[in-house]
């Protein structure tokens, strides 16, 4: 469910009109709607309840600070990948105590940082960065709690790119070699085994790889648990998936999740972690963009946006699915047409659908990509020498621009040119 509904036939961020923000800031944008993000986290919360647990939004989905804030002010912890990351989490109100450091390529630097700020786990994805942890902590006379990924070789029958709990993934320790890295870990002074940690992929849309991987991880809890260590911490990922395409079965819900996990986990009397990213800020998100032109060509029509593949990258890099909706309501029974759907970049991979039955559309008409709150600031770029276009705010009948449209002088004088030249 998201907040984003239209209203005597106009399309709505709560009770915004995005016409309205479409005006004040401009297209193309992201507008994202705070009781979304919040009946998101809730939801994944109450999934939770009756298990001493924390649910760390994985901030690599969207970090804008405003969104950060809007989360931790509800209790979220953060799940972060980079020193930048981490730096975004604390600038925005997040105490590092409720920081979780995820990643496979942790640099010293990143490492020092965070133990001096203040880190609730590093999940530890390999033997060298165990090594290299453990001396950065020595170094500054620290203790680094710790838990290790382990990959359960599980297929999460997700998108190629984004499964990562398989043998031939680039994270985690394989399950098999386990308590051999356990057992090194333990004869580290610089750090304190604490728990496990296991992520397999995102976007799932079953509850079964899920199960698979938490099964071997209850055997595993048991087993290093006899060896003699001291396992308080599951940090069990993220990856529930969420509805892109509105004709498609809904993945399941987030209580279906939890009570999964009590039912797998519950026994162990363990302290839960999840990282959801995509179920919070996906649906809580929209980007807008106008229709420059349209264009007839060889046996089918182009709807030409100035929204392009460097504010969107996912349809380019995924083939993945956004529902994209005209922002004035069409009348029911309206005739559609198939449209190629198309940003102005010059690729012919800037295509966000192609044939994609829509209303009849002019220049001028706004259109609205549904599902576009994860996975779409965070990975826009400046191709083409195109501005990062705005994010928007949304919170009752009130609006606010969270990071503006930069000024192409802003971007120009970005770059240095060197004495000789």
């Amino acid at each position: 469910m998201d907040h984003f509904l239209y209203r005597d036939g106009a399309l709505f961020a709560e009770d915004v009109a995005i016409s309205e923000i479409a005006a004040a800031v401009g297209t193309p944008f992201y507008v994202y709607s705070t009781a979304t993000l919040l009946r998101h986290f809730k939801a994944f919360d109450d999934a939770l309840e009756g298990m001493d647990h924390l649910v760390c939004y994985a901030m690599k989905a969207n970090s804008n600070q405003a969104v950060l804030r809007t989360l931790a002010q509800a209790g979220a912890g953060m799940d972060v990948v980079s020193a930048g990351e981490y730096l975004r989490a604390k600038a925005a109100g997040v105490p590092g105590d409720k920081i979780v450091f995820s990643g496979v390529g942790k640099t010293a630097a990143e490492i020092k940082l965070a133990l001096e700020g203040g880190i609730r786990q590093f999940n530890v994805e390999s033997e060298p960065e165990m090594e290299v942890l453990d001396a950065v902590a020595r170094s500054l006379g620290k203790v680094a709690p710790i838990t290790i990924r382990v990959n359960p070789d599980v297929d999460a029958k997700t998108h190629a790119k984004i499964a990562t709990g398989k043998s031939e993934n680039k994270f985690g320790i394989p399950i098999a070699r386990a308590r051999e890295v356990y057992a090194m870990a333990a004869g580290m002074a610089g750090l304190q085994v604490i728990g496990i940690d296991v992520h397999i992929g995102s976007q799932l849309t079953d509850l079964a790889p899920f199960e698979q991987a938490y099964e071997k991880v209850a055997e595993l809890t048991e087993v290093l648990r006899a060896d003699g260590h001291t396992i308080q911490r599951l940090d069990l990922g993220g990856g529930l998936g969420i509805p892109y395409e509105r004709s498609n079965e809904a993945p399941p819900l987030p209580s279906d999740y939890g009570a999964m996990v009590q039912r797998k986990l519950g026994h162990l009397g363990c302290e839960i972690e999840i990282e959801p990213g995509r179920l919070i800020a996906g649906n809580a998100g929209l980007m807008v963009s106008e229709v420059i032109y349209v264009k007839s060509g060889e046996g089918r029509d182009f709807l030409i946006l100035d929204g392009a593949m460097n504010d969107l990258i996912r349809p380019a890099m995924y083939e993945a699915y956004h529902d994209i909706v005209p922002v004035v309501e069409p009348v029911a029974g309206a005739d559609q047409q198939p449209y190629d759907i198309v940003g102005p970049v010059c690729e012919s991979g800037d295509t966000f659908a192609k044939q994609r039955m829509m209303p009849k559309l002019a220049a001028g008409d706004l259109v609205a990509f549904r599902s576009a709150g994860a996975y779409g600031a965070v990975m826009s770029s400046e191709y083409n020498s195109r501005a990062l276009i705005p994010e928007v705010l949304v919170k009752d009948d009130q609006f606010a621009v969270i990071r503006p449209r930069p000024t192409f002088d802003e971007m120009i004088n970005r770059d240095t040119i060197p004495e000789w030249l």
